[in-house]
């Protein structure tokens, strides 16, 4: 049994399309298969509750490779840049580093660290002469978000790529408990479900975006500090979005409240991190049968349990960067084409929950689930490469959806959906928002 199957039951789906991005790995046959299980999950659901037989899934490996990369075209504007200026890959003495910066906190520990200003240039100079390991170590350290590039080899050698590898794909814990008739249709199975998003760039609000595509009501908290421009018009379709202060006992009782009234709870904290704010026993004992999807970076065990970490970051420590690199005959790191960890992560994660939806509703408890972007690492790096066919650059117009989707920074068209389940078209009910631009409310 493969280990999609092993974590969500058989994959039952049909696959048309052609092409493939080019890289060291199966990027399009991830992509592939992670629709293909939200879709076989969706199946379930429809199935378990009495909506109808599991109906017929099919998935466009074309389109599920553009989804990708980035769903939204503006039509008359242009998205914000995704990257802070000083991210991105440093020669070292003795290799190669990656630094991640996005946030404004990461930057500052780097910089700290570095004892340099906020210039490119002078980053570059200034971690020439350390040692990588030496210098992830006292990112990390700092409160700061950094890898070193390692081979494969090193990384499964590495406490922590040993325990990750040792790892479920998901880890799944059943408590019992009951499912709430939420009201879905065959139409939209999950109308009427409660999602309360708690995640950030990107893995999880991919989940949450494909949950909303459903017909689940989608809520997404964050703080009122927080800002992610790059990404934002791309994730948050379908949803509303709220701002609230969890470390203020105000905002953290608007938030009990609102956990109440939720079915699912979908949450990107590093491990440990929402338990100091709202512990488990609270959460439960607000939300008896609530399920609950979380993901962390470097994997839910070893000495890196609690690491910070990005896609572009797992890609650098577990050696797909470095494998890219021999592959392409570059001279330095080469990361996959499109951010394949989150991507995969977030869908596995949607069907993570749709799973859990299903096996509530045949009587089996109550699941939850925890998933991780280095164990992703392990899914990509174990499938083989089939055959590519035409390479697949970016989208066209043939490529993108009828739907004149009016958001805050201008008109915009979509993909077409690359996931289809039969009798259940994938759509979303309302355009993609700004951060905090909602009360903290159900609808």
């Amino acid at each position: 049994m493969d280990q999609l199957s092993a974590a969500f039951g058989p994959q039952v789906f049909d696959v048309q399309g052609v092409g493939a991005w080019r890289s060291r790995f199966a990027v399009t046959d991830l992509a592939t298969r992670c629709f293909g299980a939200v879709g076989a999950a969706l199946g379930e659901v429809i199935e378990a509750t009495g909506l109808g037989p599991r109906p017929a899934v099919t998935v466009d490996r074309r389109l599920a490779s553009l989804w990708y990369s980035w769903s939204i075209h503006p039509q008359g504007w242009q998205m914000p840049g995704a990257w802070d200026p000083i991210a991105g890959d440093y020669a070292a003495a003795d290799g190669w580093i990656r630094l991640h910066t996005n946030a404004p906190h990461h930057r500052d520990a780097a910089l700290s660290v570095l004892g340099c200003a906020a210039e490119r240039s002078e980053v570059a100079e200034a971690l020439r002469g350390w040692q990588i390991d030496a210098l992830e170590a006292a990112v990390v350290g700092a409160g700061g978000a950094a890898a070193a590039m390692r081979s494969r080899d090193a990384w499964l050698a590495h406490p922590q790529g040993a325990a990750v590898a040792a790892e479920p794909l998901v880890h799944w814990a059943t408590r019992t408990g009951a499912l709430r008739d939420f009201g879905g249709t065959r139409a939209r199975p999950l109308a009427g479900l409660r999602v309360l998003d708690l995640t950030r760039v990107l893995a999880g609000p991919m989940a949450t975006r494909t949950l909303a595509g459903y017909g689940a009501e989608v809520l997404r908290i964050d703080p009122p500090s927080w800002s992610e421009p790059g990404v934002v018009p791309d994730v948050t379709l379908g949803k509303t979005c709220a701002h609230l202060d969890l470390k203020q006992a105000a905002d953290r009782a608007r938030f009990e409240a609102l956990l109440a009234g939720a079915d699912v709870l979908v949450h990107g904290y590093r491990p440990g991190a929402l338990d100091a704010m709202v512990s488990r026993e609270r959460r439960l004992e607000l939300a008896p049968n609530l399920i609950e999807v979380s993901l962390c970076a470097y994997g839910w065990t070893g000495p890196w349990a609690g690491r910070r970490g990005f896609d572009s970051l797992v890609q650098m420590s577990c050696g797909i960067a470095e494998a890219g690199m021999g592959w392409a005959g570059a001279e330095k790191p080469h990361p996959l084409p499109v951010q394949a960890l989150d991507h995969a992560t977030g869908y596995l994660m949607a069907a993570s929950v749709l799973s859990a939806l299903a096996r509530a509703a045949r009587g089996e408890g109550v699941s939850s689930a925890r998933l991780s972007l280095a164990r992703t690492a392990e899914l990509l790096c174990g499938l083989e490469k089939g055959e590519d066919g035409p390479a697949i650059t970016g989208s066209t117009p043939d490529d993108l959806s009828d739907w004149d989707e009016q958001t805050p920074w201008g008109p915009a068209r979509r993909l077409k959906p690359a996931l289809s389940v039969e009798g259940a078209p994938m759509r979303w009910d309302s355009a993609a928002c700004e951060l905090g631009s909602s009360p903290a409310a159900w609808r």
